[in-house]
This record gives structure tokens, C-alpha cells and sequence, in this order.
């Protein structure tokens, strides 16, 4: 929930104005992963596989997305 307090700070930053540039500079979005554009792809998976993966991912510490491509790259090889 936001509070009463997080809006006015909200409204205040905007009543403000924005640094155009530095916004600019930031950038939106991720960051890539690399030099080219990557593509989102939809896959079904069961309840048990997509346990399987969120437990990997939290063995290692890294988001479900990367257990999915670490796991295609170690299949690949």
C-alpha cells in the first residue's frame, strides 16, 4: 500500500520537474544481456517442472530465466 506521504513526495518531485538528460542517460528498460536483441519466449510448463526450476534458481541465486538458459546451454553442449 502507498501512503499518504510517498504520494505527496511523488507530487512534489514532479511538481519539481524532471532532469530531462539524466533521464535520457539511464536509459529504459533492462539491461542487455548482450550486443544483440534478445527475443522473450513463451514455454508451458507443469507444476513440478516449474518447481524444479524456481528451486534451482534459488540454489543458485539467480532469476528463473537464467536457470531456463543455463539449463538449454548445458543440454547444447
Amino acid at each position: 500500500m502507498v501512503s499518504e506521504e510517498q504520494i505527496q513526495q511523488w507530487a512534489d518531485e514532479a511538481e519539481a520537474g524532471y532532469d530531462v538528460e539524466e533521464m535520457k542517460r539511464r536509459g529504459r528498460g533492462r539491461p542487455g544481456r548482450g550486443a544483440e536483441p534478445m527475443q522473450v519466449v513463451a514455454v508451458r510448463l507443469t507444476a513440478e517442472e516449474l518447481a524444479a526450476v524456481d528451486a534451482i534458481a534459488e540454489r543458485e541465486h539467480i532469476s528463473r530465466s537464467e536457470a531456463i538458459r543455463r539449463a538449454l546451454a548445458s543440454s547444447a553442449a
